[in-house]
């Protein structure tokens, strides 16, 4: 009898170290996926700051991310112009092959910038540049401006290829993250249908 008791009690104390094993294991399977998946996704969080222009023309579709951090006075002027609507409907009126593409003017002649309804008299905004931001590669987007440092507007270009040449004279503030094969395909009178800011970025 004694030796009978003993089976069951040494039954029981395995099964209860069976138990409590099982219910370690399982916790710690459990809490491993989760913690990596909020993890990435606040990692991901991180990367999505910048602003983001979609810009439709007839050649297709070309997304943006604006430099806003980086170049606040110039990002804040353009993205202001893309809110109004202002861009909607206006051509690309220079094409250099390898080297830019450039729209922005309401005159499509590359004399014209914006009028402020406000007073009747063309902005502009300083000249903004930084180290940080060069002409790199193609798919850069930058404000065009006249012999004036101070004369940029409202058009910019896009480059088709490095232009070191042009860094610390005028403005870098984005680049192409998307669509850089429809930045390539544009021509001197394609038109930009609509251009508009969407919500983050999407790297």
């Amino acid at each position: 009898m004694p030796k009978t008791i003993l089976n069951i009690k040494s039954l029981v104390v395995s099964l209860i170290v069976i138990i409590l094993l099982g219910q370690a294991v399982l916790s710690a399977n459990a809490s491993l996926p989760f913690g990596k998946k909020n993890n990435t996704k606040k990692g991901t969080e991180m990367t999505t700051k910048n602003p983001v222009v979609e810009m439709d023309t007839n050649k297709g579709t070309i997304k943006i991310e604006i430099f806003a951090d980086e170049a606040p006075i110039t990002s804040k002027n353009f993205l202001d112009l893309v809110d109004r609507g202002f861009y909607n409907g206006l051509t690309f009126h220079r094409y250099e092959p390898g080297f830019c593409i450039q729209g922005g003017d309401p005159r499509g002649t590359g004399t014209g910038g914006f009028v402020d309804p406000s007073t009747g008299r063309e902005r502009t905004i300083p000249l903004e540049v930084t180290p940080k931001l060069k002409h790199s590669e193609a798919g850069i987007l930058a404000m065009a401006r006249s012999n004036n440092p101070n004369s940029a507007s409202s058009q910019f270009y896009f480059t088709l290829g490095p232009a070191s040449f042009l860094d610390g004279q005028y403005a870098v503030f984005g680049k192409v993250i998307d669509g850089l094969n429809v930045v390539k395909e544009l021509r001197k009178g394609d038109k930009m249908t609509k251009v508009s800011v969407l919500a983050e970025a999407h790297k």
